[in-house]
């Protein structure tokens, strides 16, 4: 601009200069914003490219409506000049009178500053405060000391327009010659605000809040942001690689997520997004919202537990809720009806994923159970219709093999005629002599061992009243005792049965009184002798330790199972009758060990005195095979 063209529009300037005061019942209104909202003093450049997408909008709006057939390049620029110590957001939307900037800009809508510092002083989220009451355009006064707007009216014949303020309740307006439709809005920034004349500390602002609007937004001669992310498309238009790579670009230097869910809800709200599940490691915050919520493509927040069930918290992606207010409190959010609904719809998404997740590819979806299932569980204890729909496809791990199977199918495929107790394992090596027992005959044993197993069979057996968990050490089915009705007969002159002998005789060298003892004949002859647990009591007891609570209550101990079908309980009987009473110690105390060891830990005395004892048994087999030789 030539010399005397800046002097035609200052004396242009000046001839239509308006003096006024901005229509507020206090001065405090901008120290206010500066002071509430200085933790995040960066949102103001949100709310002024927002501001400038809308602008663009309402013009597209305006030119569809009106048929003005503007074909313009629609752009956001945002600028910085270190000399003047400006930072600029400019737009070439609809632009704005002299007489909107006194309505829009002017004009602050609420009753008195006084309603305002009363309401919010206490708040615990002083950002909040932005937008309540169309403050999104004062937010530029946390870093700023000055304010002016340029802008000019897509209205034919309408006149430029320049407003400024200097952060006090007083502003000037003047008619400006200006060239291009559009608003420009420039700050001058404070002193201790030179952050934002940097241009890479700009554009971290810029990709943080802005990166997903729908108009380009240039910086250094460069578009920051991608326009069309990935849930504004349609699903049947995406490959899976598509997915995979807008997730790298939200998360990056994660591995690929477990499966994602793909939102595009037009009623009874709107809602549109992509959420994944992500493979999880040892650093990722199961008890953190990973959510970005958006606005109709501006950012909102990157905590935003509220919009999913608890049970959901690792999931991560975007949800874009255009109904929500932009700038969302965390009460409006626990209390929003409508976010109730968005939680209930995202719970039947997950739900509907893993059924056809499960239908699909069932060796697949087995891959991704370790990773999800706590979560499904827990979700399914706090759900009921969650749990519903569910039910039929929880996965479960067959003890021994690489299979998998559901709770129906288990049921159903039981050697049991109408089978309603299912066998499972919590830890099988500890547990190895049963399910060897377990497995010889047939019978599938489950793996159940997660920390939340425990309540979660509780919560089946109250859903399914017939059925009952049992673990393999607390009992043993039919299926493995071999029927032999020899057991019942006297067998000597002392009147006793084979069964009644081989139990006194335990008890005699045992030397436990309250030791409780079962002889059975097990069909596998290979173990002498289990400890069995009762279910009911071992689980009291797990629930009393998981509570913390010091609940006095007797301690049975294991039943101890001795297999009258073993070749060493036989031979500990003939022992005896050749009173070799030594031998006889030796073998019964080491049966009664080898049978709690899979379920106790030896304190330093027991296990020395098992070390000794199995020595002095190798010594003698050993002793007897040089005799022979």
């Amino acid at each position: 601009m030539t010399e005397k063209k800046k002097k035609e529009q200052q004396l242009k300037e000046q001839k239509s200069k308006e003096q006024g005061n901005i229509s507020i019942h206090t001065e405090n209104i901008f120290p206010i914003i500066k002071k509430w909202l200085y933790s995040e003093k960066e949102i103001f450049l949100r709310e002024l490219v927002s501001n400038a997408v809308d602008a663009i909008h309402k013009l597209q709006h305006v030119n569809l409506i009106e048929g003005l057939q503007i074909a313009d390049e629609y752009r956001v620029d945002v600028s910085v000049d270190k000399d003047n110590k400006t930072l600029t957001i400019k737009d070439n939307g609809i632009g704005m009178t002299a007489d909107e900037i006194r309505r829009y800009i002017n004009q602050i809508a609420f009753s008195s500053a006084e309603e305002f510092v009363q309401k919010f002083k206490d708040l615990d989220d002083k950002s909040q405060i932005i937008g309540h009451f169309g403050l999104g355009f004062y937010s530029s006064f946390m870093v700023a000391k000055k304010v002016e707007i340029r802008s000019l009216s897509y209205q034919a014949d309408a006149s430029g327009a320049h407003w400024s303020c200097d952060g006090s309740t007083s502003y000037e307006l003047a008619e400006i010659d200006i060239d291009a439709r559009g608003t420009e809005i420039t700050l001058f920034l404070d002193d201790d605000e030179m952050e934002f004349l940097e241009a890479p500390r700009v554009r971290e602002v810029l990709t943080r809040y802005c990166n997903f609007l729908p108009i380009a937004i240039h910086l250094e001669g460069e578009v920051v942001n991608d326009q069309n992310p990935l849930w504004t498309r349609m699903a049947t238009e995406l490959s899976d690689d598509d997915y995979k790579d807008f997730y790298r670009k939200l998360y990056p230097f994660s591995e690929d997520p477990l499966f994602w869910i793909h939102l595009n809800i037009d009623f009874p709200f709107n809602l549109k997004g992509i959420l994944y599940f992500p493979k999880l490691t040892n650093e990722f915050d199961v008890t953190k919202s990973h959510i970005k919520l958006f606005c109709n493509q501006v950012f909102v927040s990157d905590n935003c537990a509220e919009l999913i069930p608890e049970f959901l918290t690792p999931l991560q992606g975007c949800l874009d809720a255009p109904d929500l207010p932009l700038n969302v409190s965390r009460s409006y959010l626990q209390n929003d009806p409508q976010v109730r609904k968005i939680r209930d719809v995202i719970t039947s998404r997950v739900a509907g994923k893993l059924i056809d997740l499960d239908k699909q590819d069932r060796k697949a979806f087995s891959a991704i159970w370790s990773d999800i299932h706590t979560f499904v569980k827990f979700g399914m204890m706090r759900d009921d219709k969650f749990y519903e729909k569910l039910k039929d496809q929880m996965l479960f791990s067959v003890s021994g093999s690489d299979e998998w199977t559901t709770l129906p199918e288990y049921l159903e495929n039981s050697s049991a005629a109408k089978a309603t107790t299912v066998y499972y394992t919590n830890d099988e090596v500890a547990q190895a002599t049963y399910l060897k027992l377990f497995k010889a005959q047939g019978i599938d044993v489950l793996v159940f061992d997660a920390q939340i197993d425990s309540h979660f069979m509780q919560f089946l057996e109250m859903k399914n009243s017939e059925v009952k968990f049992a673990r393999v050490d607390a009992d043993v089915t039919e299926n493995l005792i071999q029927q032999d009705a020899s057991s019942e007969l006297v067998d000597g002159e002392d009147g006793k049965t084979r069964d009644e002998r081989i139990a006194e005789l335990f008890k005699q060298y045992l030397q436990d009184e309250e030791l409780e003892l079962r002889v059975e004949r097990l069909k596998d002859d290979s173990v002498s002798a289990m400890a069995l647990f009762s279910e009911q009591d071992r689980r009291f007891q797990e629930m009393t330790r998981t509570l913390g609570k010091e609940i006095s209550i007797p301690d049975k101990g294991p039943t101890l199972l001795i297999n009258a079908n073993s070749s060493v309980v036989q031979n500990i009987l003939d022992l005896h009758a050749k009173q070799k009473n030594d031998d006889v110690e030796l073998l019964v105390a080491q049966v009664f060990d080898l049978a709690m060891l899979t379920c106790r830990a030896f304190n330093q005395e027991q296990m020395s005195r098992f070390l000794d004892r199995s020595n002095q048994l190798l010594a003698r087999i050993n002793a007897e095979n040089v005799d022979k030789n």
